[in-house]
């Protein structure tokens, strides 16, 4: 009676065994397919028209014609006959098709490593630091660069609702100073504090007119007239302290 090894089921060569030669040279057949294993395609279901000496596959399921009633198994081409295998659980094999490494979980081809989908729905992303529920993406590098793929580049912020907020929010010491997007509302702001708990709105435009709202005031520093101005430049004239502006054709003094 032939006996196996318990981990890949290699048969031994019992004592005063005759034809040594035939179970020595089974088990190289077996070793031939499990090391290193690479199959042609996984999950398949239709035998090969025209198998090659060697090949391998990992068969589905519901595998047909002569592979009929071994689903999960490794069909391999040896000779002129097909033999098969049943992998054990945390077989690694390449699959020439897909171009993948999976592992065998003892009841189906896993991906090794990550997957595409395992990109998806992540409870969150930190790199250089750790990601919290609030900042589920966190990044702490001395830059970051969002290039274009060829054309243009967008950068998005959305809200669910006007009264919402999406903005940018700058912070010294993670107390913020500048803020600057649709606050509350679907007009676009750009607020200032100096503490992080007082804030002031200096600039408001408003997504109905186009109109821009000062909220404070607003300062020209004195300096010399453009070299290139065009209709409706205005500049404080710093020579002679007046407020000038450009109608097309010559400055004008507003006061």
């Amino acid at each position: 009676m032939t006996t196996y090894t318990p981990r890949l089921d290699l048969p031994f060569i019992e004592a005063a065994q005759a034809q040594k030669h035939v179970t020595h040279n089974e088990a190289l057949e077996r070793l031939d397919i499990m090391v290193q294993l690479r199959v042609q395609q996984f999950e398949a279901t239709v035998p090969a028209a025209s198998p090659v000496n060697g090949q391998s596959w990992a068969l589905g399921a519901t595998p047909t014609g002569v592979w009929a009633g071994h689903g999960g198994q490794i069909a391999s081409y040896v000779g002129d006959g097909w033999y098969f295998i049943t992998p054990g659980t945390g077989w690694r094999a390449w699959g020439l098709a897909e171009g993948a490494l999976k592992v065998w979980s003892g009841a189906a081809w896993n991906p090794v490593g990550l997957d595409t989908n395992d990109l998806n729905n992540l409870p969150g992303v930190g790199i250089g630091a750790a990601s919290d529920p609030a900042n589920r993406l966190t990044v702490s590098t001395p830059a970051t660069l969002l290039n274009h793929a060829g054309g243009g580049h967008q950068v998005k912020v959305n809200k669910a609702s006007a009264g919402d907020t999406a903005s940018l929010l700058y912070q010294t010491g993670f107390s913020g100073r500048a803020e600057m997007g649709l606050a509350g509302n679907d007009n676009f702001s750009i607020k200032v504090s100096a503490t992080g708990g007082t804030w002031r709105t200096a600039l408001t435009a408003m997504a109905a007119t186009g109109g821009v709202q000062l909220h404070h005031f607003a300062q020209l520093v004195p300096g010399t007239a453009p070299a290139a101005p065009v209709r409706g430049t205005v500049y404080y004239d710093d020579a002679g302290n007046v407020l000038r502006c450009f109608d097309g054709a010559v400055w004008r003094d507003l006061f």
